[in-house]
């Protein structure tokens, strides 16, 4: 797969390197609590070694990216394509920067930008879309700097810290990706 370059960042592909700092954030809840109930349980050494390995091996549903800096290709995060829908061209993005000193840099959305034009233009996709959770202002907020839309919300469906939280949907259209792409800069 050939890797996507950025201005500072570069969409590479898993390799079996990139097992330590995943292990780093994978159990840590102050990475995880903005992501799926897949993080509320622990993840051995070995659930991160086989995601890693399947991914790597390519027998997966997800198709997916390791956001690296540009310079070294040192892990930042990773950013998968997932519920790929090749006949209505649709797929939902997830997005985690694990490095708690990579958080708030830009790095999350240069890589939305780097896979919105990947997944329009090279997969001909016709949508993305995600989930966030209403507590997750900073996710919430770079997914509409991105131009992902707010299309609905799924009140108190989730569960947290004793408390009830909406799950927000947004999505973004290949003719809105093209219209923000052309506008100019303000």
């Amino acid at each position: 797969m050939p890797h996507i370059i950025g201005e500072r960042i570069v969409l590479r592909e898993y390799r079996l390197e990139d097992i330590p700092d995943i292990r780093k954030w994978v159990n840590d809840p102050q990475i995880t609590h903005g992501l799926s109930d897949v993080f509320i349980y622990p993840h051995s050494q070995f659930n991160s070694e086989s995601f890693v390995q399947m991914m790597i091996d390519g027998n997966s549903e997800i198709k997916g990216f390791i956001i690296a800096h540009k310079d070294t290709l040192d892990y930042i995060g990773q950013l998968d394509l997932f519920k790929i829908n090749w006949v209505n061209r649709h797929a939902t993005l997830g997005i985690v920067i694990g490095r708690d000193g990579d958080l708030g840099k830009g790095y999350g959305r240069e890589a939305i930008r780097l896979i919105q034009k990947f997944a329009f233009h090279a997969l001909n996709l016709h949508r993305l879309e995600l989930e966030v959770y209403a507590y997750n202002e900073r996710a919430y907020r770079c997914y509409l700097a991105c131009d992902f839309k707010e299309e609905g919300r799924q009140r108190e469906k989730l569960f947290r810290e004793g408390q009830y939280y909406d799950i927000i949907q947004m999505g973004i259209l290949r003719s809105e990706y093209e219209a923000a792409e052309q506008a100019p800069e303000s």
